[in-house]
């Protein structure tokens, strides 16, 4: 098993999307339809990584990153942003401390390789020591949207 990873995002299909690749490469995969469902699930899941869509209902990705980051229990938890997102969402959600960004729409393989990357916390994973994560400089198969389009 490669890791287990806790995938959120209110959009079913993307969802499954992300379930379907993620289970055929190995690891274990469990699901929540947004943020809050995130934190009432996650200490019972113990996720290695957790993907967040940016915009949901009842607690979008940002803040749930946010909050995760400040519980001792959650704080050490890979956390990637896989949403298409701004430029400030990038740099807010560097500022709540998500370890990787993945653009959508996105390769399949691109989510893959960074999902491997964070659970592994091998060198060069995002938000390792050595990691090459900033708002500007999104790491190879990350992609932040150009400012003025959306997150979803």
């Amino acid at each position: 098993m490669s890791g287990r990873v806790l995938v959120v995002d209110d959009n079913k299909v993307i969802r499954q999307l992300i379930r379907v690749n993620l289970e055929l490469e190995g690891f274990e995969v469990v699901t929540a339809a947004d943020g809050a469902e995130c934190l009432d699930i996650v200490h019972r899941v113990q996720p290695d990584v957790i993907t967040l869509d940016v915009v949901m209902p009842r607690l979008d990705g940002l803040r749930t990153a946010a909050r995760l980051r400040s519980d001792a229990r959650t704080r050490d938890i890979r956390i990637a942003i896989v949403s298409a997102c701004t430029q400030l969402e990038v740099e807010r959600g560097v500022a709540a401390g998500v370890d990787a960004f993945l653009g959508k729409p996105f390769e399949p393989s691109d989510l893959v390789n960074m999902v491997r990357r964070l659970a592994h916390g091998g060198p060069g994973a995002p938000g390792t020591p050595g990691g090459e994560s900033s708002a500007g400089a999104p790491t190879e198969g990350q992609a932040a949207a150009a400012p003025g389009t959306g997150c979803g």
